[in-house]
């Protein structure tokens, strides 16, 4: 997976007016004291406005989930299914609201490039391994974990269920056509949905809408339909939520997210779109419906601070 080297300040007002006291403060006052009270009050004044609008941050992520890269909330509870992407260990981590691994499972399969996670009704885990930066694995493959499996801490079996895209024919294909790449992931029906990431310069914000069934074996996926949003490299979609009563689907980008309701069958972009931009640019990668209207949604770290997980209350 790429990693993403993207460091935004964004301050309010109250803040920056607290910078220029503490230059006021250090430059008048020459004692240990008065520069280290100094220092402690800017730094808390900046922890305190780490939120972006609507977007919050609720904790700082341990660094064995720096590279964190699918997100799946457990249902009638507050912890939080999480994987890394590629070049990370085989597991999946069960962490608690406030940050901490509760629970670490070893998967009995090659973590090749783990881009998402979702659940089933009974709830069944699904790891989307279809990362796919150049365009030519021929091994796309989702995971599923039953859950009983996931009381199991000890290495656990997964049902493999593999799939193909109908109208690649090329390994790589052309770079005009390298639309293959996928982040996103999500259950429905029976039905596992794929959202594709463009690695088409120009044309990055295009995902292609494909399905297949949530049951072992080989399988051609079929595809739905294709929704383009912005064009630059912030507007790749890197993950992808469903609401719990299955009436809103979301999909992420590095600055924003996109609603879709009101559509018809499994078309998710056959209805309205709303997209919710952020005042604030990371590598995001992980999406999941906290409730209806909340969204927990997590990035990557980069070389100044640790991955994150946030809140974003969906408003109308």
């Amino acid at each position: 997976m790429d990693r993403l080297e993207v460091s935004v300040a964004v301050a309010s007002e109250e803040a920056l007016a607290a910078a220029d006291l503490v230059v006021v403060v250090l430059q008048e006052a020459g004692s240990l004291y008065m520069k280290k009270l100094s220092i402690f009050f800017f730094l808390f004044i900046l922890l305190g406005c780490q939120n972006y609008g609507q977007l919050s941050v609720v904790t700082n992520l341990p660094k064995l989930l720096d590279e964190v890269s699918g997100i799946q909330k457990e249902p009638n509870s507050d912890k939080i299914w999480m994987v890394n992407d590629s070049g990370n260990k085989s597991e999946l981590y069960r962490v608690a609201s406030e940050g901490k691994i509760e629970k670490t499972i070893s998967i009995n399969a090659k973590n090749y490039d783990w881009e998402d996670i979702t659940s089933d009704d009974d709830g069944n885990i699904y790891i989307a391994d279809f990362g796919n930066n150049n365009n030519k694995r021929k091994n796309l493959v989702i995971l599923k974990i039953k859950k009983e499996d996931l009381l199991n801490e000890d290495g656990v079996e997964v049902e493999k269920i593999q799939f193909s895209y109908p109208n690649q024919t090329k390994f790589p294909p052309k770079k005009k056509d390298r639309f293959f790449d996928a982040e996103s992931l999500i259950y429905k029906d029976g039905l596992l949905y794929i959202f594709t990431k463009s690695r088409v310069k120009d044309r990055y914000g295009k995902t292609m809408l494909y399905k297949v069934p949530a049951t072992k074996g080989e399988h051609i996926a079929t595809y739905i339909s294709d929704y383009t949003n912005c064009s630059d490299a912030h507007c790749v979609i890197t993950a992808a939520a469903i609401s719990p009563d299955k009436q809103k689907v979301v999909l992420l980008t590095h600055q924003s997210v996109f609603v879709f309701t009101n559509f018809k069958g499994d078309d998710f972009f056959s209805g309205d779109i709303k997209e919710h931009t952020f005042n604030h640019i990371s590598q995001k990668e992980g999406v999941t419906f906290k409730d209806e209207r909340t969204l927990y949604i997590t990035d990557e770290a980069d070389k100044i601070g640790s991955s994150k997980l946030y809140e974003f209350v969906l408003k109308d």
